[in-house]
């Protein structure tokens, strides 16, 4: 499936019934590859975030793209090693850093940093419940970090959700 418009949430249930947010997708991000690879029972659950239009592309016209089409193929498999390079980088963030750098390097992330102008950037609502899930901590810790954020000048949030590049700092500082 490819996003055109709107936002997906992809998310884990564990057997206790804890949820963990995988990833946030938005517009030109592909999921449910897995049916390219024969799997046959679903690890994740894609939901939408906001109002999203989905295109839903069967597998044999996916195999046959990525057949026949080699500029679609090209893209479609530089996006693939992309994305798979963010989940390596999301276990080691997991594995190595605090509960603040990870909320840091999340904002970061869903600001698309590094792909925007100026030196701040708008991010999609998102729930501080969702946060936690995405980070691996409690909502009272995102909430506890992100009004500290908030007070260095690093986010600004009222309704909207604003990162300042400055936030990098955080993630860059041991």
């Amino acid at each position: 499936m490819y996003i055109q418009k709107g936002a997906i949430k992809i998310s884990v249930l564990s057997n206790t019934g804890k949820e963990a947010v995988v990833a946030m997708l938005g517009p030109g991000d592909f999921f449910g590859e897995g049916a390219l690879t024969g799997q046959s029972i679903r690890i994740g659950a894609a939901t939408a975030t906001t109002a999203t239009t989905v295109l839903v592309i069967e597998k044999d016209a996916m195999v046959r793209l990525l057949r026949d089409e080699a500029v679609f193929s090209e893209r479609f498999i530089s996006y693939m090693l992309e994305r798979n390079l963010r989940v390596e980088a999301d276990l080691v963030d997991h594995l190595f850093n605090s509960s603040e750098k990870r909320l840091a390097r999340t904002l970061l992330l869903l600001a698309r940093y590094g792909d925007q102008q100026g030196p701040e950037q708008r991010i999609p609502k998102i729930s501080q419940e969702t946060l936690a899930k995405m980070v691996g901590t409690t909502r009272s810790r995102v909430n506890f970090f992100m009004n500290k954020f908030r007070d260095l000048g690093f986010i600004d949030y009222n309704g909207d959700l604003k990162i300042n590049t400055s936030l990098l700092s955080v993630v860059l500082h041991d």
